[in-house]
């Protein structure tokens, strides 16, 4: 039996979970400042934190063992994550967290069409089921 601590699952919930809170704390944060600062901020919180985990876990890389192509993925990953990041803030500035993020949590949508389309993911007639409520789910909470 695996470890439930290091398992894909445990993770993903727990992923959840911050992903929660990020909403909430994040509502409240860019009350008072602009979006794209609070963005910024937001993301300087995150270089720091993880750079003192990479350092206290001594995980650091070679720059030289990365490939191209992973090289170029991950920037692709940045750009959208940016991207992502900056379309997120701005629509918590006007709109309700309990609104943006449900809208916004139609990425997992997203990402079993791209997965299926992209990486040759095959999702059984009942995964694409869930897909489609996932998809009902998200808008209805997001109605008004």
């Amino acid at each position: 039996m695996t470890n439930p601590h290091f398992s894909w699952q445990f993770w993903a919930l727990l992923s959840a979970v911050f992903a929660a809170l990020t909403a909430i704390f994040a509502k409240v944060g860019v009350e008072e400042v602009n979006s794209d600062f609070a963005t910024f901020f937001r993301t300087a919180v995150i270089l720091v934190i993880l750079g003192g985990i990479l350092y206290l876990t001594n995980q650091f890389q070679s720059l030289r063992a990365i490939s191209a192509k992973s090289y170029l993925f991950l920037t692709l990953s940045g750009l959208a994550t940016g991207a992502s990041w900056v379309c997120y803030f701005r629509a918590l500035k006007i709109g309700k967290a309990s609104q943006v993020a449900p809208i916004d949590k139609l990425s997992v949508v997203m990402v079993a069409i791209f997965g299926a389309l992209f990486l040759s993911e095959k999702l059984s007639v009942g995964n694409w089921v869930g897909v489609g409520l996932i998809a009902a789910g998200a808008l209805l909470v997001a109605m008004k």
